[in-house]
């Protein structure tokens, strides 16, 4: 596996400052970074996902060292060498897992696609909004313009958060 480039770098801070803001200010639970491992029951070895959420009522779940089950929500943020393994193996792990929601975000091609689990336990693709825009039904309230991470610079977090009306 390749180091990760700095837009993505860039962009798992991005999204790490916005989550972590969104889910302290609320009380919601936790969010890690990379590397913090997520053991599954289909890879025991775990995987380490770019970013994962984890419920207050979970909690329970987490470890020192890694969070034994699935994440409430997860994003992965693909590299050129990590395309296939996102798509197809981490989404797998992921659904089987029980991750409620699947964000893969793809800088190189400008792409976003988020996934929310329905009630037979599968991956539905949720569409973007006509404002461009994803509400995510994990966290309640939390929404994202998909146009903001394809910016250069990423927009300043003080601007998101306003918008939000977190401050």
């Amino acid at each position: 596996m390749s180091h990760p480039t700095e837009p993505h770098q860039e962009l798992a801070g991005f999204l790490y400052s916005l989550l972590r803001h969104f889910v302290e200010a609320g009380e919601l639970g936790r969010v890690f970074i990379a590397p913090f491992q997520m053991k599954l029951a289909l890879r025991p070895s775990g995987r380490e996902p770019d970013i994962l959420f984890i419920a207050r009522a979970r909690l329970d779940l987490l470890t020192n060292n890694y969070l034994d089950g699935g994440a409430d929500m997860v994003i992965e943020i693909i590299s050129p060498d990590s395309r296939s393994r996102d798509r197809k193996e981490k989404y797998h792990e992921y659904e089987q897992a029980g991750v409620r929601e699947y964000w893969i975000f793809d800088p190189n091609r400008k792409q976003a696609e988020c996934y929310r689990l329905n009630q037979e336990g599968a991956y539905d693709l949720v569409p973007v909004d006509d404002d461009g825009i994803f509400r995510s039904t994990v966290l309640d309230g939390l929404w994202l313009k998909i146009d903001w991470l394809w910016q250069a610079p990423l927009p300043p977090l003080i601007s998101v958060l306003k918008e939000w009306g977190l401050v």
